[in-house]
């Protein structure tokens, strides 16, 4: 097995190949939360936030099954790159353990992830979140995770847009990936209507 090692938590580096079913939980506002479970049923990781301004929000907080704060993504403003910052907990006012921005600030283009805390860490996010199909690669151009539509295992119906797969690939950080969701949702997600 090929470890990357924990960028936001141990606990949340799985020891084999895990898929996590990500849904919006609100359908009333967009990106009012996420809610993530395991193959199981369990709930994993949740991100709360309510009202009709959530979308303006330049700070959010992913939580665990419990509600105990294990990552909190802030935007850095001024920005034209639309660049985000993730801190360990709910302190933001130390150093960030990585930083989101995109490559260009022209169309649909890729996002670059440097992790300050393995020191040269990057990553890069390649694909559509607006269609649910995106692929994080690390340095050397290996997968490390994807986002992708979920299929119902009964009837094979793709469902919609609301509903969607968090695959990690083996010693890939969990939290991590799901901060990396919440800085998607903020960019491209009140626009993934444009992009079927």
């Amino acid at each position: 097995m090929k470890t990357y090692g924990a960028i936001v938590e141990e606990g949340f580096v799985y020891r084999r190949e895990t898929h996590l079913t990500v849904r919006k939980t609100s359908l009333f506002f967009v990106g009012d939360g996420f809610a993530a479970y395991d193959s199981n049923g369990r709930l994993v990781f949740r991100v709360d936030s309510y009202g009709p301004d959530s979308r303006d929000s330049t700070k959010l907080v992913l939580m665990d099954a419990v509600g105990r704060c294990i990552l909190t993504v802030r935007r850095k403003r001024p920005s034209l790159h639309q660049q985000w910052d993730g801190f360990a907990g709910e302190r933001t006012g130390k150093k960030p353990l990585f930083n989101v921005r995109r490559s260009s600030i022209i169309g649909q283009s890729s996002m670059v992830v440097e992790v300050y805390r393995n020191a040269g860490e990057e990553y890069q996010i390649e694909g559509s979140f607006g269609c649910r199909k995106c692929t994080i690669f690390n340095a050397k151009r290996e997968v490390v995770a994807e986002i992708r539509r979920k299929v119902d295992a009964y009837s094979n119906v793709v469902l919609g847009k609301d509903v969607f797969q968090l695959s990690l690939k083996p010693g890939f950080d969990g939290a991590f990936a799901m901060g990396l969701i919440l800085i998607l949702d903020q960019i491209y997600g009140s626009n993934y209507e444009h992009y079927d």
